[in-house]
């Protein structure tokens, strides 16, 4: 997780705008079902309207125009945020570009960003790549709340032109895990989603950030750990 610091502005608090953080419902046995339950009927706008400190959810196309004290953005992952149907797009790429600057503009003082290394989606468990948005952020302007680690779009050019000049050899394939980042020369960054075969057949699925989802033979593939 990190977070992203901006400056303050003068004017009005308007951190009222939300969802109330509230109890469970009176009778509720489960705590969490009651707060789940509340928080999919209410958005916040009654306790907003009332004037009670409170935490808002919403989508991005929904806060246009709205600033809050401190912003949350969420699912930061390639294929979430930009979503699959626009990266094959230049102009759906773009818009997705514009729907994150309106995000991370909402906040007035504080603008937390996070993303998930891998996660349960449509049944299935995904392995993820963080989005390009994040790599896109001033550095002096961010600092990280998890431990640093090296992550996939921590490369610059110079770095870059090291691994597709150079020689590579495949390690052996006990080397590679699934939820892995490698680097290959021609698709660039992804992440191992699923494996098959042994020995000099064997085949790694990868998740790639530019290019999608893709079959490689570790024979031949000269993958690099990212």
């Amino acid at each position: 997780m990190l977070r992203c610091i901006r400056g303050g502005r003068d004017g009005a608090d308007q951190s009222g705008r939300g969802t109330e953080l509230s109890g469970p419902d009176e009778g509720a046995t489960d705590p969490l079902t009651a707060f789940l339950a509340h928080a999919a009927l209410e958005a916040g706008d009654t306790q907003e309207t009332q004037g009670r400190p409170a935490l808002q959810l919403m989508t991005v196309h929904s806060a246009k125009g709205l600033e809050f004290h401190t912003v949350f953005v969420t699912g930061l992952e390639e294929g979430l945020f930009p979503h699959d149907n626009s990266i094959a797009q230049i102009e759906g790429l773009e818009e997705e570009r514009r729907l994150m600057y309106v995000a991370i503009t909402r906040a007035r003082r504080r603008l937390y960003l996070s993303l998930a290394q891998n996660r349960m989606l449509h049944g299935q468990t995904r392995f993820n790549i963080p989005s390009r948005f994040v790599g896109e952020l001033p550095s002096e302007l961010v600092q990280w709340l998890s431990p640093y680690r090296r992550r996939s779009f921590d490369v610059d050019d110079a770095q870059w032109a090291r691994v597709t000049q150079a020689p590579q050899a495949t390690p052996p394939a006990s080397q590679w895990r699934i939820g892995q980042s490698v680097r290959h020369a021609k698709f660039g960054v992804g992440v191992i989603i699923d494996a098959r075969g042994r020995g000099t057949d064997t085949q790694v699925q990868v998740n790639f950030r530019d290019v999608g989802v893709k079959w490689l033979a570790l024979d031949y593939a000269k993958l690099e750990a990212a």
